[in-house]
């Protein structure tokens, strides 16, 4: 009888034991989810570097979602808050200050050796901070469009100083220049990667797709072809028509390059996608919490990026017009030859953002995107910029062509080939990237020791009456 009258208050009355099984259970979801929070705290720094797509909803409910609010709180920044990020966020930003010194100086006493060191040091920062006002923008176009900006503004700072050159009448030193960037990615730039990553990952090759690599060695093949035919018609004097054959040939071989660089582009953009997908991904390696933290989030907003692209472009602009009226003297009072400055100095300066952003990917055993950086932009300055200068010049009525000398092109060829044969495995090491810097210190000792015949010297001077463009 006890036993049912239990039985009956147990039916009638909910159970403690229960009761508190609910409180229990309540308080374990209350704790996980403070231990949740609290860890997402802990990596706020990680988090807020996490490139997070963006998700309306979750902002519009007030950011309550951890990642896309912190993606939020990110892109909307004040003028203050942009400046902070932009300009003072690196201690590179220092060397600004030469740009107006170089400047002053320019107007004040005219001594073209000091113009010219100031006027290089004050464009190193400035092209760093445009490639990366150039990835901030890319994180709202995706990662075609955004390797194509990367690969274009990177190139910019070389491209201003080629046109206002070509403007003087610098043929030789547009020529040049537009060589030694390419030697400089194709050597110098993708020698640190392979160097830097190598002693970094030392405990295996790091490994990358062939794919993009092999196209890209067939493009730089293409550009070697181009700039061959002119030389080689030019040092036979097998010309039709003397003086007119060579320059009507590279128009018309600049005007097929463009189509050729447009239709790789088109490739890229349309056709195959899936053939620039890393390495890792493409063996269906699932990504790591360490791996999806390294992705980074955008630091400035869509219209920041615009805005500060223009603003460094335009100062580099600036800068590249007194880089360029202090080159003749500058060779006079340094004592460099001009195909040392043309081919050796302007590049690496013009390459300083490429230099910084291949190494810092190969480190992160990112390597596709590295040799995106050096061999795609040596791709895009041989197919594109290099005839486009061409075009430039024809409508200017400089006589720009593709005869870079045989001395040049010979260079150009057997670094080609260098790299093409460095990249045929697909792997990398420490070892490959000091040979491609030892074969860079080689190339910068031979334009040391060069110089041109006295016929082209006068191509590397600028024109009596120049025109000067100002902003």
């Amino acid at each position: 009888m006890d036993n049912n009258q239990n039985n009956n208050n147990n039916n009638n009355n909910p159970p403690i034991t229960r009761i508190l099984s609910h409180v229990e259970m309540g308080s374990l979801d209350e704790r996980a989810a403070l231990e949740f929070e609290d860890g997402c705290l802990e990596r706020t720094g990680s988090i807020a570097r996490k490139k997070q797509p963006f998700d309306v909803g979750s902002l519009s409910n007030g950011g309550s979602d951890n990642r896309s609010g912190n993606v939020y709180m990110s892109s909307s920044h004040g003028v203050i808050g942009s400046i902070k990020i932009v300009v003072l966020s690196t201690k590179l930003n220092i060397l600004m200050i030469f740009g107006p010194i170089a400047i002053i100086v320019d107007k004040t006493s005219g001594s073209h050796g000091l113009v010219f060191l100031f006027s290089l040091l004050g464009i190193i920062p400035l092209a760093e901070r445009l490639g990366f006002a150039t990835e901030q923008l890319a994180f709202f176009t995706g990662p075609t469009v955004g390797g194509l900006l990367n690969a274009t503004f990177g190139n910019a700072t070389e491209l201003i100083i080629s046109i206002y050159a070509l403007q003087n009448g610098m043929t030789r030193v547009v020529q040049q220049s537009l060589l030694g960037s390419i030697l400089s990615n194709m050597l110098l730039v993708l020698g640190c990667a392979f160097f830097c990553g190598g002693f970094v990952i030392t405990k295996r090759d790091q490994k990358f797709n062939t794919a993009v690599t092999t196209m890209s060695s067939g493009l730089l093949l293409m550009a070697v072809m181009g700039l061959l035919f002119p030389a080689v018609l030019h040092a036979t004097h097998t010309e039709l028509h003397f003086g007119k054959s060579e320059l009507a040939l590279s128009r018309f071989s600049s005007c097929i390059m463009l189509v050729a660089y447009a239709a790789y582009i088109f490739f890229q953009l349309k056709s195959q996608n899936n053939l620039y997908e890393p390495i890792n991904e493409g063996q269906g390696e699932t990504p790591t919490e360490e791996s999806s933290d390294d992705e980074e989030a955008p630091e400035i907003s869509k219209w920041e990026s615009i805005i500060w692209l223009s603003v460094f472009t335009a100062w580099i602009s600036i800068l590249s017009e007194v880089l360029v009226d202090a080159i003749e003297g500058a060779s006079v009072a340094l004592k460099l030859p001009m195909a040392f400055i043309s081919v050796i100095l302007l590049p690496i300066v013009g390459n300083a953002a490429e230099h910084a952003g291949a190494i810092m990917f190969a480190v992160k055993d990112k390597l596709d995107i590295s040799l995106g950086v050096a061999i795609g932009s040596s791709t895009q300055i041989a197919m594109f910029g290099i005839p486009i200068c061409v075009i430039i010049g024809w409508i200017m009525g400089r006589p720009m062509d593709l005869n870079f000398q045989l001395f040049e092109t010979a260079t150009l060829f057997i670094t080609v080939l260098v790299v093409a044969f460095m990249l045929q495995e697909g792997t990398s090491n420490y070892f490959k990237g000091l040979m491609l810097i030892l074969c860079y210190v080689i190339v910068a000792a031979s334009f040391f020791v060069h110089t041109d015949p006295a016929s082209l010297r006068k191509l590397s001077l600028p024109c009596p009456a120049k025109r000067r463009f100002h902003l």
